[in-house]
């Protein structure tokens, strides 16, 4: 029994450390890009290497030189598929997807947004990520295929130096927050803040905006004031 177990801790042994010379080598192959896991295709790419290397480290069923010959073999095909990608635009599509543009110009795409099924709150901590904690200082957002947000500041809103400002800075009185996301008051915010409803509808009184249903977002900024994005149908 004793000698059995020692049988298989050896085999086991070996099979680990060559499955990790072998996953290690294919990593310094594939290339950065693929360590990186620019894209939805590398992610899962290089999940898939893994659990292959996994199953011919832990599983004792598992044929070694068929697990080895599988994971070099799906690295091939990783390289084929990026090769295929570099040389077809429409082929690089189907594999990375392309980016989407989420905010245009100030203003949030609706579509752009339903389409990644990107949601209100997704997109606000995706921009506190960046140190941008109201969404009224962005121009441009761009929804990137490995699923970060790559972010354009309006031109007012870029950092400045100590010397380029003269003016006194006051201490904030809120902190940016959603009061309403796709047409439906945000109550939790609206109790953290000590604001009513009321306040709501009258701020959107004063922008000429005269339900709530009208509004796609909105979000209180520092000062007190109601920075506001209409439905794409009240454009039309």
């Amino acid at each position: 029994m004793n000698e059995l177990l020692d049988f298989h801790a050896w085999e086991t042994l070996f099979r680990t450390t060559v499955a990790f010379i072998v996953l290690l080598i294919l990593a310094r192959f594939m290339g950065k890009k693929q360590i990186s896991q620019l894209s939805f295709f590398h992610y899962v790419t290089g999940i898939t290497i893994g659990s292959i290397a996994a199953e011919i480290a832990a599983q004792q069923e598992t044929a070694f030189v068929d697990g080895v010959i599988a994971m070099i073999w799906w690295a091939l095909l990783t390289l084929l598929m990026s090769y295929i990608a570099l040389k077809s635009k429409k082929a690089r599509v189907i594999l990375d997807d392309q980016p989407t543009i989420i905010m245009y110009e100030g203003r949030l795409v609706e579509e752009a947004m339903r389409k990644s099924r990107l949601h209100l709150s997704d997109l606000n901590m995706m921009l506190r990520e960046q140190g941008i904690f109201s969404i009224k200082e962005v121009q441009y957002a761009i929804f990137e295929t490995n699923g970060n947000l790559s972010v354009l500041k309006k031109a007012d809103q870029e950092p400045a130096t100590k010397k380029d400002v003269h003016a006194p800075a006051p201490e904030p009185k809120y902190l940016p927050s959603e009061i309403i996301a796709d047409g439906k008051i945000v109550k939790k915010n609206l109790t953290e803040l000590h604001l009513t409803e009321e306040w709501v509808y009258d701020q959107l009184k004063k922008q000429g905006i005269g339900k709530v249903d009208q509004v796609f977002y909105a979000e209180i900024q520092t000062d007190g004031s109601l920075h506001v994005h209409e439905k794409s149908d009240n454009h039309k």
